[in-house]
């Protein structure tokens, strides 16, 4: 039997979005975060944490653009890093 979670903690949306907790709060008091309150506890759905995280042809190719400016300016540096 699988049991398909529904909902993630503040705790687990920070981790996963490499924030603090406080920043979760006040992304879902201003609205940009959408959660449901149980309790005392903020849970974020899941459909619509993953439903938002969607990327966009545009936001691919933003990505990528980025990514080789970053690989043309600090190559050297990635491959000595990638050495340690």
């Amino acid at each position: 039997m699988t049991v398909t979670k529904t909902y993630f903690t503040t705790s687990e949306v920070a981790k996963m979005l490499g924030v603090s907790r406080v920043t979760i709060f006040r992304k879902i008091k201003s609205g940009e975060i959408k959660a449901e309150k149980f309790g005392r506890n903020f849970m974020v759905p899941t459909d619509q944490f993953v439903q938002n995280k969607k990327l966009t042809e545009e936001k691919k190719v933003e990505i990528k653009k980025i990514i080789n400016k970053a690989v043309r300016e600090y190559g050297e540096t990635f491959r000595l890093l990638g050495e340690e």
